[in-house]
């Protein structure tokens, strides 16, 4: 398991930092009462219908839109097989110049729309990456990031491809922290993202809200000097961060968005996108 890093941040994290620290407020979010399921239908999804946000709404819910900001920010959409065969042109057309695609979960998922999403993404000019949905409650975090590199989550340095992301949330299958003690719940994650990086050379980025992460990592705060985090709050601002981070690197502020519900906000301008994907 790894342990507290008190190290300063890279060149390269500073550099996708420079003039873009956001403020945020010193109140936690309070969190809802938690519905029967992930969906809120009281039925228990299919395994490997899971997709960023999907226990973050469900559990936290909506609190408002972004305000306006002065630090710029770059537009980004996250997809899994919900959205189908997106239409790439259209979300290019309005702005956005980034993009996610849920590759795998578990050990035994592959999105069946991840070519048309990943390619076409690619296709029409944006910077994108690839997603992994985290089950703890099944194989262990190296086997999961084995999987997700071999099918997908891999990264190559053509300035156009981002570092995988490990989507680590509310489970929608049962228990929130998938029957995991936080220590047990850090050495997962730890083991993910040490085999990651052994395989690809990159830091995964971590994808999670405040919230669960307080909840089922006791607020850890050792990935925070390597591993970018995505934060999931769907309000005005990004809101308390989890220990370790003093900045985000990206925000899913919606799941309501135009074209493809789930839309994203990248810390920077678009070259700092660019120096993220070049590492």
């Amino acid at each position: 398991m790894r342990r507290p890093i008190a190290v300063a941040p890279s060149h390269s994290r500073r550099l996708l930092t420079s003039g873009v620290l956001l403020a945020v407020p010193s109140l936690l979010l309070t969190l809802p009462a938690a519905p029967a399921s992930a969906d809120g239908t009281g039925a228990t999804p299919v395994r490997g219908s899971a997709h960023m946000g999907m226990g973050v709404l469900a559990h936290e819910g909506v609190q408002g839109q972004p305000a306006d900001t002065r630090v710029t920010q770059t537009e980004g959409v996250d997809v899994s097989s919900h959205q189908g065969n997106v239409a790439w042109p259209t979300l290019w057309s309005s702005g956005v110049k980034w993009a996610y695609v849920k590759a795998t979960e578990g050990t035994s998922y592959r999105n069946p729309y991840y070519a048309q999403q990943y390619g076409g993404s690619y296709d029409v000019g944006m910077i994108r990456g690839a997603y992994h949905f985290a089950t703890p409650d099944g194989a262990g975090g190296a086997a999961q990031a084995d999987y997700f590199v071999d099918h997908g989550g891999g990264w190559s340095k053509d300035g156009r491809t981002l570092p995988g992301v490990l989507d680590i949330e509310y489970n929608p299958y049962g228990d929130t922290c998938y029957g995991r003690t936080a220590s047990q719940m850090v050495a997962w994650i730890g083991d993910f993202l040490d085999r990651y990086k052994a395989r690809t050379g990159r830091d995964a980025a971590i994808y999670t809200s405040t919230n669960w992460w307080k909840q089922c990592t006791g607020d850890y705060s050792g990935f925070g000097s390597t591993n970018p985090l995505w934060i999931a709050r769907y309000a005005s601002t990004v809101g308390p961060l989890p220990a370790g981070w003093d900045f985000h690197t990206m925000w899913q502020y919606t799941s309501t968005g135009p074209t493809v519900g789930d839309h994203d906000k990248f810390n920077g301008a678009l070259d700092q996108v660019k120096a993220l994907a070049n590492g």
